[in-house]
């Protein structure tokens, strides 16, 4: 496999684009294997655990099989049809469009929420864990803070093990880093009390997802975007 390391670690996006094209465009075939986790993380220049999350959403993308043992082999060579959401872009300058998504949002995370707690495994557990290790050494990080959340709400997804949740939380993130950004994103991720706050918000979710409590997870959850959603509305009002 023809793969190229990273300029920066931690970013697990980036290994996603690289096997996902040698995916899409044949250089893998439906059956043939990847290298050991192992293998991956020292073509890359990153951690496991960085490679493991990114095996993790090639997994919820349909386009790998893992195994026991994390043997993983490539499953399609295709992309399942987005098309999910229209393509909201355009309608982002107003204000009732965002709301709405915000909305959409909340409730999506919510259930996602619970059927996490009920469905998540070890190896759930253990991404979200660290990535809340990396959301707490870098606290007041602009660029880290926005993309460990990002992981940390996109993992969670992915630890319901629901492929379509998992399709239509990436589609409307996709949209709400549009709104974050626009929004004055330095306000909420480099702010240190913010970060402190958001970091014992996700712990909160994450501790009810081990517990495997869903009516606290939702609940947790549910506190946490209420949180989220004020803060990018006071922006919008501004």
């Amino acid at each position: 496999m023809d793969l190229s390391k990273l300029a920066k670690k931690n970013h697990y996006e980036h290994i996603i684009e690289q096997i996902k094209e040698l995916i899409l465009s044949g250089g893998l075939a439906p059956g043939d294997k990847l290298p050991s986790t192992k293998d991956l993380s020292e073509q890359f220049g990153v951690g496991r655990s960085t490679t493991r999350e990114a095996l993790s959403a090639l997994k919820a993308m349909g386009l790998i099989d893992i195994r026991q043992g994390g043997n993983c082999t490539v499953k399609s060579t295709s992309l399942p049809s987005p098309t999910l959401l229209p393509d909201l872009q355009p309608l982002l300058a107003n204000r009732q469009t965002i709301l709405e998504l915000l909305e959409v949002r909340k409730s999506l995370e919510v259930s996602n929420a619970a059927i996490a707690a009920v469905k998540r495994d070890e190896q759930d557990l253990l991404l979200l864990e660290q990535i809340l290790t990396e959301m707490s050494q870098h606290m007041g990080n602009e660029e880290v803070g926005e993309s460990t959340d990002l992981r940390f709400h996109s993992t969670l997804a992915r630890s319901t093990h629901n492929s379509i949740m998992v399709q239509l939380f990436e589609t409307i993130a996709s949209h709400l880093e549009l709104v974050i950004r626009e929004t004055r994103r330095v306000e909420i991720y480099a702010n240190q009390a913010v970060s402190q706050q958001f970091y014992e918000e996700h712990r909160a979710i994450f501790q009810a997802l081990k517990d495997q409590d869903a009516h606290l997870a939702q609940a947790r959850m549910k506190d946490h975007l209420q949180h989220v959603e004020g803060i990018l509305l006071r922006y919008l009002q501004a």
